[in-house]
């Protein structure tokens, strides 16, 4: 099951909520889907020295791999692409497409607070916010 501390996905959680809530921080309508990787990469440039996407990236980049493809995998959960009870299949396809720039990917995608929550929820893991 999960081996990522519990306490550092709620710290994702709550960064992610911290820096999407900026007014700068504006989301085009099509984004929803999570498609638009260019979008997401350049929207990350436009805020590089944001101090709050600096510690997400920071922390994020200091997991290793694999636990990098456990929150990929409880995002992808709790956006509804898998049932729970495909937790290991859904976790070796997370660490077959990881790649550098995976958790950049992920600190943009606008619901990332509310999809690992979802995750953690459907795993029936449970946690304060």
């Amino acid at each position: 099951m999960l081996t990522i501390n519990l306490d550092i996905v709620l710290w994702v959680v709550n960064l992610t909520r911290e820096f999407h809530a900026k007014e700068e921080v504006v989301f085009p309508d099509n984004s929803m889907e999570g498609n638009d990787d260019d979008w997401a990469m350049q929207m990350l440039a436009d805020h590089g020295n944001d101090l709050t996407l600096q510690e997400l990236r920071s922390g994020l980049q200091g997991l290793d791999r694999e636990l990098q493809a456990e929150l990929l995998a409880l995002k992808w959960i709790g956006r509804g692409d898998y049932g729970p009870e495909e937790w290991e299949d859904v976790l070796h396809e997370a660490i077959d497409n990881w790649s550098p720039e995976i958790m950049d990917r992920l600190i943009a995608t606008p619901l990332i607070p509310e999809y690992l929550l979802e995750g953690l929820d459907a795993l029936g893991i449970e946690h304060e916010e």
